[in-house]
């Protein structure tokens, strides 16, 4: 009879089967290994000796079989840390980056701390409006997504986290928020042109395309939210975008333009400029 094979020989077999180009392959392998089991990544190391059973194994293989396609991790897993909290995520939603926590960094920066007026354009998972509620319990934050499925999404984390305070709205981008003013404004919108070669690539081949890209015109979003975005913004409201690393210059260009002052780009962990916040002065419209 064949031996049942070990926590080791499923650590092995999953770093065989995991392609190199993944950025970590023998992570990834663990950690799919440890969701399977339902245990800490430390447990398969001072278990490795521990046989498994054929259902493992074959749940296991499928999972794998799923990465090495390239589809996101958080998707396979169903869940994604940001900030401090776990957040459920679908194909529904762009899986949650560290990058986009600088939205939420710099938010908590600029606004008042005790109350302030938020609005999250294009939600998504609801990352960023449960962030600022889990650090400002006082803020009045809105949240506002197109995509139905989205939303669910959003609401479900909210319910899960218990965060009662964010307010969700269904429409396309400030519809939904019309004759309302906030102290600051933020979005991560698409903003990746449709003809880009990386849209056709894993990991971004699996998330929703609505979310990526604008169409034709990458900077097309941003351009909307920086013209319509000073209706929504009291005097001396913050506007934050996320763009891609090569955008901010442009962004910063559309953004004088439109009238903003106090424009400035910041810094992911990379080193890119991730993105730019701007400041509303001129007279209300």
């Amino acid at each position: 009879m064949t031996p049942h094979p070990t926590t080791q020989d499923l650590l092995r077999e999953g770093r065989r089967r995991l392609p190199p180009q993944l950025t970590s392959p023998a992570l990834d392998a663990e950690v799919l290994l440890a969701h399977v089991l339902g245990v800490p990544r430390a447990h398969l190391r001072s278990h490795d000796e521990e046989p498994r059973t054929p259902a493992e194994r074959a749940h296991y293989r499928a999972l794998l079989e799923r990465r090495a396609r390239g589809e996101p991790l958080a998707y396979i897993l169903g869940y994604k840390d940001f900030w401090s909290l776990r957040l459920a995520v679908s194909p529904a939603v762009l899986v949650p980056r560290p990058e986009t926590e600088l939205l939420v960094e710099r938010a908590l920066a600029v606004a008042p701390r005790e109350q302030a007026r938020v609005a999250d354009i294009g939600t998504g998972s609801g990352a960023i409006a449960l962030a600022l509620a889990r650090e400002r319990p006082g803020w009045q934050i809105v949240a506002t997504e197109l995509s139905a499925a989205a939303l669910a999404v959003a609401r479900r984390n909210a319910a899960d986290l218990a965060i009662g305070t964010v307010e969700f709205l269904q429409g396309d981008g400030f519809e939904p928020l019309a004759g309302r003013r906030f102290d600051v404004l933020i979005s991560n919108p698409p903003y990746v042109g449709d003809s880009d070669p990386v849209l056709s690539a894993p990991p971004l081949l699996f998330e929703p395309r609505v979310a990526l890209t604008p169409g034709p015109e990458a900077m097309a979003c941003l351009c909307a939210f920086i013209g319509a975005a000073p209706r929504h913004l009291e005097r001396g409201g913050w506007l934050m975008l996320e763009h891609g690393a090569l955008q901010a210059e442009a962004v910063a260009r559309e953004l004088v333009a439109r009238g903003f002052a106090h424009v400035r780009s910041h810094r992911d962990l990379a080193g890119h400029e991730r993105m730019t916040e701007a400041r509303w002065n001129d007279a209300l419209e």
